[in-house]
């Protein structure tokens, strides 16, 4: 039986509660990442923060309009000189706002042992893209992993 020790991501980016919105969306882009724990002063995990977050507070007029991929490729806003202007607005309205405005608070989490099938379960249940993995000692941490839906879909291969 696998387990979420077997395909956990070791090495979790984290995000501070008071970091400004435009450094975790820069930090998304720099990692390749969608979403990350929220972490306060002491290390401990206060919540999750994801790139549908960023958008949503970014784009709060538009909410239905930029979750749908489609909107941009069809959006004339969104094609030639105006796009640069359209950036720029958009890292101006997430520097204004820090993690802890935003993030999702009481993450989901599963300790070591936990099957893979109770995670899928998890992750359906509560419409969530990345489950925390704790140490199994302490129901409160910490944090040893992170398994998100890839890593399940990489287990069909």
């Amino acid at each position: 039986m696998t387990i979420a020790e077997d395909i956990m991501e070791r090495r979790v980016v984290t995000v501070a509660a008071d970091m400004p919105l435009l450094a975790v969306y820069r930090l998304f882009v720099e990692e390749d990442i969608s979403g990350a724990p929220v972490i306060d002063e002491g290390g401990d995990v206060v919540g999750v923060i994801s790139s549908r977050d960023l958008l949503r507070t970014a784009n709060e007029t538009h909410d239905d309009a930029v979750m749908d991929l489609h909107y941009y490729e069809s959006s004339p806003r969104f094609q030639g000189a105006e796009w640069l202007t359209d950036i720029e607005e958009f890292e101006d309205r997430l520097t204004h706002r820090s993690v802890s405005e935003v993030m999702t608070t009481g993450a989901i989490s599963v300790r070591r042992d936990a099957p893979v099938n109770e995670i899928a379960d998890l992750m359906l249940k509560h419409r969530i893209h990345r489950v925390l993995v704790i140490d199994e000692d302490n129901d409160e941490g910490p944090l040893v992993g992170l398994v998100s839906v890839f890593d399940l879909v990489g287990l069909l291969r």
